[in-house]
């Protein structure tokens, strides 16, 4: 296992000469990872100033290069390339802070030097945006600290309490067990990045370390709220695929699927599919309305049980109303909702 990376970090980087030099500072000093920058066909100098950093640690840092696959389709590519017995995601445009990515692999070691297996380990996040005051996102309140444990052993989540792709640090083999395959020319797979391969994890551990840095404000972001309005559609596509790998009630019954587990899939879900119904209502053409319309109908076709318990919660609720006083409500449910799920 020596010649085993413990975390490989795959960085999807698209027309990031601008910022991909803070995403890699200092991260080929850190002992047992190691990166890997998916040029995923820019147009500027991210190439040449990722192969930079490369040339500076290559023992550490690689980097490969295809056509322009989407943030997904970079995301796969890392995944294949990685040697890490853990993988963490890491977009190019925020960072790791070092001393809680030290911190971490001192973690993983331990774990894999006492033999202890865990399918994901969890950390704190931070949201970093441009004039603002940094917010940390804590689950200390939701996970014990410093062992391995399982579903039976969390408790509730808080509203702000998400578990985002910048939460977690999934065991590899566990990502290619759940068969993932993010959808390529597509924003927004994080949710279903987070939900499939989560639905597969039973044993974990929690780090209480503000591992990641969330950078929000960038012109042109794929949460910025014009933004995802224009590529609504995507949300759309998204929120289904994460819908589909939701357990099946029935197996949550049975106990083959523990359900404070299916509880955590749920709750970030509400979440996600709060956001995208007030971002349709907040469009506000016909065609916007009608998309909304039917998203939520084929939830309720398919599953009338989550149907009803998601439009039943408070963002759910209010970001469905008709009416110029529900204009009112979805408008302030939509800046509600990109809070709650970490958008602004």
């Amino acid at each position: 296992m020596e010649d085993v990376p413990l975390l490989s970090i795959v960085v999807p980087a698209y027309n990031a000469e601008g910022y991909l030099g803070r995403a890699l500072d200092e991260l080929g000093t850190v002992a047992g990872v190691e990166v890997i920058v998916v040029d995923d066909g820019s147009t500027d100098r991210t190439r040449e100033v990722a192969e930079q950093w490369a040339a500076q640690s290559p023992e550490r840092i690689r980097v490969v290069h295809q056509d322009n696959r989407g943030h997904g389709g970079a995301i796969n590519t890392g995944l294949a390339a990685a040697r890490g017995e853990f993988l963490k995601v890491l977009d190019a445009d925020d960072w790791l802070d070092i001393r809680s990515l030290r911190a971490l692999l001192a973690h993983l070691g331990m774990l894999r030097l006492t033999g202890q297996t865990a399918d994901a380990v969890f950390t704190d996040f931070v949201h970093e945006r441009a004039g603002k005051t940094p917010k940390i996102a804590r689950f200390d309140s939701v996970f014990p600290e410093g062992r391995v444990f399982d579903w039976s052993e969390t408790e509730r989540f808080g509203r702000r309490q998400v578990l985002m792709m910048h939460a977690i640090v999934f065991r590899t083999q566990v990502l290619r067990d759940a068969d993932l395959v993010l959808p390529e020319h597509t924003f927004y797979v994080d949710n279903l990045f987070v939900v499939q391969p989560l639905a597969h994890v039973r044993r974990m551990s929690y780090l209480p370390v503000p591992l990641y840095r969330y950078f929000i404000g960038r012109d042109g972001q794929s949460v910025a709220p014009e933004v995802m309005v224009r590529r609504v559609d995507q949300q759309l596509r998204v929120n289904r695929l994460a819908l589909a790998a939701l357990p099946a009630q029935a197996d949550v019954a049975r106990g083959d699927v523990p359900r404070q587990l299916a509880r955590a899939l749920l709750h970030h879900l509400e979440g996600v599919c709060a956001v995208t119904s007030a971002t349709l209502a907040r469009g506000g053409t016909p065609m916007h309305l009608r998309l909304r319309d039917e998203f939520w109908r084929e939830v309720r076709a398919e599953n009338p049980w989550l149907y009803t318990r998601m439009r039943r919660s408070l963002l759910g609720a209010t970001s469905n109303l008709p009416g110029q006083a529900g204009r009112r409500a979805t408008n302030l449910a939509y800046h509600v909702a990109r809070r709650v799920v970490g958008f602004s």
